[in-house]
């Protein structure tokens, strides 16, 4: 007589009634949880957290085949950046943006598509078409300071899910999610007025980006609540480096400012004229003058005192435009909220000096 060896227990694909066991949910549940829950049903954190660890415990992986057939898409995300070179280095200021994209895409079960158009040896964001290959994605995250309004706008008028990362109310009907500059920049003047300073001046670069024009918005609106003089408040430098010295600072000290607020942007160029301006003039902040940065410092500045200001969500903000993004692509409602910025005390204001 023939001996067969005993036969191995087979396990095929586990399914979701698995996972429902496992997690103590319904299949229903746990069916939203994996899909995106592109419905909008309210579900706990801790719910969606168990389904999540049973699902990678049994090694749950959805059949995409089914999923394309069954939602006629393809469950990715694109995200196109309008800067020269798609930031990808920990120390650029785009990079937490990033980090909160993905980790939100993965919770509501997507893919992340990179598009590099703007890079060196890539196809120019600008020229005529160039945003059409954003259609290989479901929807597209857009981000950059400056961007080709025609083509994001035609892209949007045939009916593309996009969100922008960043106000921009001047294109209708683009969805976006923004920081409220405007609140967090009159906060830092408010501030500036309680410790006695009655002369401001903002320092911003010489362009019109919805983000400059939100800080500068919130500056004036501060200094006219707070009765302060705003004569020659804003400075618009066409080349900081060169613009703001040694000497344009003394002679700003001169006519009676005591405080300097310089914009943040994706080179800080304003900032970092402003602290070698300081440096240059032997001058010392907070002793002989105050300094305040509206966002957060340059990552290759980390080693000087940490700067008074505030601090922009960059993660939650990727996180919010993912969730935007979904929300779009499963009821074909667009929303665009803003994002609070945090203060940050810092070490670079104080009273101001006795005249």
């Amino acid at each position: 007589m023939t001996e067969h060896p005993p036969a191995k227990a087979r396990r095929g694909r586990p399914r979701q009634a698995e996972v429902a066991r496992l997690a103590g949910v319904s299949q229903t549940t746990v069916s939203l949880v994996l899909g995106g829950n592109k419905q909008g049903i309210v579900l706990h954190p801790d719910t969606r957290a168990r389904v999540l660890e049973a699902a990678k415990e049994l090694g749950y992986v959805p059949d995409p085949a089914a999923r394309r057939l069954a939602a006629a898409r393809n469950n990715l995300l694109g995200v196109f950046s309008f800067t020269a070179t798609f930031p990808t280095a920990v120390e650029h200021s785009y990079y937490p943006f990033l980090v909160g994209v993905e980790q939100e895409a993965a919770v509501h079960g997507y893919d992340l598509v990179l598009f590099t158009g703007s890079s060196s040896g890539g196809a120019q964001a600008g020229t005529s078409g160039a945003l059409e290959r954003v259609r290989l994605a479901d929807g597209c995250l857009f981000l950059g300071r400056h961007v080709p309004a025609d083509e994001l706008r035609r892209l949007v008028e045939h009916g593309y899910p996009a969100v922008h990362i960043g106000r921009r109310d001047e294109l209708e009907g683009l969805a976006w999610v923004g920081a409220d500059y405007v609140e967090a920049s009159a906060e830092v003047v408010r501030r500036l007025a309680e410790l006695g300073h009655r002369r401001v001046v903002l320092v911003r670069e010489d362009d019109d980006a919805p983000a400059s024009t939100d800080r500068e918005r919130g500056v004036r609106e501060a200094l006219d609540a707070a009765g302060l003089d705003a004569t020659d408040a804003v400075v618009r430098a066409a080349d900081p480096a060169t613009d703001i010295t040694a000497d344009w600072l003394r002679g700003r000290l001169t006519e009676g400012v005591t405080a300097f607020v310089a914009e943040e942007t994706d080179t800080g160029a304003a900032w970092r004229a402003l602290l070698a301006a300081v440096e240059d003039a032997g001058l010392d902040a907070p002793a002989d003058l105050s300094l305040a940065l509206l966002g957060s410092p340059p990552a290759d500045l980390a080693e000087r005192p940490e700067p008074t200001g505030f601090d922009i969500p960059r993660a939650e903000l990727g996180a919010a435009a993912v969730r935007a993004l979904t929300t779009l692509l499963a009821t074909g409602e667009t929303e665009s909220p803003l994002v609070a910025c945090a203060f940050r005390p810092g070490n670079t204001a104080g009273p101001a000096p006795a005249p």
